[in-house]
């Protein structure tokens, strides 16, 4: 994918990153505020990964908006994929030299049936493991082969270690839902503040 233009408009010392990216499938816009309070609004034009990014700001304690204009028309694949390496380089932005933050999160989120493990080290590495397995082809107008995508992108991106684990269930909705959730509650675990010095031994987190 050629990336034809993708620059930070504003980064503030509050944890909060704007960003605009554009290539010749996708426009976005994310701003996304680590500390506040759970308010949305996204607009990708796939309502049901609207849905599930709203999940993900609500439970993760943190304020997100996005607006992307897609090539829809072809399917859902470069706008999911796209907005996961928007999110992840503004959260990369908006963590910032990650001093004082816990760095470590874990949570299991049950869904009826359905029960999601995830796991996030935000290390400055990014690397992600989706075992998530969705047995329908899609959810509304989502493909859930995309699932997988988003989280390499967002995780390679924003610099994290994650692994997301299904321990079980059958409804598809239920355990994509159900792994957005435990991301963002482990996330909220992660971020939170608990001292003021980089937690690693290297004295810092590339």
């Amino acid at each position: 994918m050629l990336l034809q233009d993708c620059s930070v408009v504003s980064l503030s010392a509050m944890r909060t990153a704007t960003l605009s990216r554009t290539t010749a499938e996708t426009a976005i816009e994310v701003e996304w505020n680590l500390d506040g309070a759970g308010e949305t609004s996204i607009a990708s034009g796939i309502g049901f990964l609207d849905h599930m990014l709203e999940a993900l700001a609500k439970h993760s304690g943190t304020a997100l908006r996005i607006r992307c204009q897609g090539d829809l028309h072809i399917d859902g694949h470069h706008t999911t994929e796209d907005i996961g390496i928007a999110m992840g380089q503004a959260f990369r932005q908006a963590i910032g030299d990650k001093a004082g933050i816990e760095r470590f999160g874990h949570m299991q989120v049950p869904l009826d049936e359905a029960l999601v493990a995830a796991t996030v080290d935000i290390s400055g590495r990014g690397y992600a493991v989706c075992a998530v397995e969705p047995p329908a082809s899609m959810i509304g107008d989502w493909d859930t082969e995309l699932l997988p995508e988003w989280v390499r992108a967002f995780a390679v991106n924003a610099g994290i270690c994650l692994h997301l684990q299904q321990i079980t269930g059958h409804n598809s909705h239920h355990l994509v839902e159900a792994a957005f959730k435990a991301l963002a509650r482990a996330l909220r675990q992660a971020i939170a503040i608990t001292g003021d010095a980089v937690p690693s031994t290297k004295g810092m987190l590339a």
